[in-house]
């Protein structure tokens, strides 16, 4: 079966984010009463696996080992059966 993924990065929430902060204070000074911003990536791929429970296994392996540094980063995603 194929997978439609998106795993969805950012920053721990006790670790400061320059690109989180600098965004909040655009948006401030565009009039938003804006907190809380913090800046991540998306990473959304298609995945060929025998059953969801296998490809949230390869999602999560993957996640861990590739795209994200679990030092500085969290994660979670979405997956979707592909028509």
């Amino acid at each position: 079966m194929k997978y439609l993924v998106h795993v969805f990065i950012l920053p721990h929430d006790d670790l400061r984010d320059p690109q989180g902060m600098a965004v909040e204070a655009a948006l401030r000074r565009l009039g938003l009463d804006a907190s809380e911003a913090r800046v991540g990536k998306i990473v959304r791929f298609a995945l060929e696996a025998p059953d969801e429970p296998s490809a949230r296994a390869q999602i999560e392996d993957v996640s861990r080992r590739l795209l994200t540094n679990p030092v500085i980063e969290r994660f979670w995603y979405e997956v979707e059966e592909k028509a």
